[in-house]
């Protein structure tokens, strides 16, 4: 069974006068969830690096309003900046998602300090900046916000080739569940969303180059597929919509089951009939 990606069941006012901030917004998962908000009737401020993406993004998502801005979120002054002029031109922000990411695969033992440094500052420290700046702006809003936090489950199990992002994003998730306590009495709730392998160009050239690679980590996985960006946007949907009111601090895993599949002894989850 294949999943469906009909918007048919999306109720068009979910978000309907609510501003959605997405970094990372001009590809992948950012931009998947970036159409289901906007399907949800948001409207959407896109950040990334690429303004030419972004461009391709802007012509290519139905949203009532769009804007995006081309920046890095490791620079906190043009975060600060952004976030203020976003707000001013659509009279507030009601969500945050944090997709900016960068990944690589490398031995710890070969990872220069530059390329640690680097992946650290987008995911952790970009995601502090832009949170930190979101919140300054929605805790004086009678109605608070909601923030979004995009990891991944090694963030909790660690993974071979990957402790520059699997400690940035440990540290996001501290910091979410941190941050939710803190402004819950601004009304802001804050989750993590941990997506398993997903059907995206960039993570596809980084992570699973070659088809033998592909098929070892769609063996990894119980339900035997890689997730697509919309799948995660409908749950990243849940999260950031008023469904979720009560849910703040938590993440939500969205693997396929990869991470509890682990083969453990001789025993194999996949049956021989």
């Amino acid at each position: 069974m294949t999943p469906s990606t009909s918007a048919a069941a999306v109720d068009p006012k979910q978000f309907a006068g609510k501003v959605a901030v997405i970094t990372g917004g001009g590809s992948g998962i950012g931009l998947g969830i970036a159409h289901r908000l906007a399907a949800g009737g948001a409207m959407l401020a896109l950040i990334g690096r690429d303004a030419d993406r972004l461009a391709r993004a802007r012509s290519d998502i139905a949203a009532e309003r769009i804007t995006t801005r081309s920046l890095d979120v490791r620079d906190h002054d043009a975060v600060e900046e952004a976030f203020g002029s976003i707000a001013e031109e659509f009279g507030g922000l009601h969500a945050l998602v944090n997709n900016a990411a960068g990944n690589f695969v490398v031995p710890a033992e070969e990872m220069s300090p530059r390329g640690f440094k680097a992946v650290v500052d987008i995911v952790l420290n970009g995601t502090f900046y832009c949170s930190s700046s979101f919140a300054r702006i929605v805790k004086d809003q009678a109605d608070g916000g909601s923030i979004l936090n995009v990891i991944a489950t090694y963030a909790w199990t660690g993974h071979p080739g990957v402790v520059h992002s699997a400690a940035a994003k440990a540290g996001v998730q501290a910091m979410t569940r941190t941050l939710a306590v803190e402004w819950a009495r601004y009304g802001i709730r804050i989750n993590c969303i941990a997506p398993g392998p997903t059907e995206t160009e960039g993570a596809g050239a980084a992570l699973w180059p070659t088809e033998q690679d592909r098929v070892s980590l769609t063996n990894s996985v119980p339900l035997k597929r890689f997730t697509t960006p919309e799948e995660v946007a409908t749950s990243a949907a849940f999260l950031l919509s008023d469904d979720a009111a009560y849910i703040t601090g938590d993440t939500l895993v969205v693997d396929g089951g990869q991470w509890l599949g682990k083969q453990v002894y001789g025993f194999s989850a996949t049956p021989s009939w």
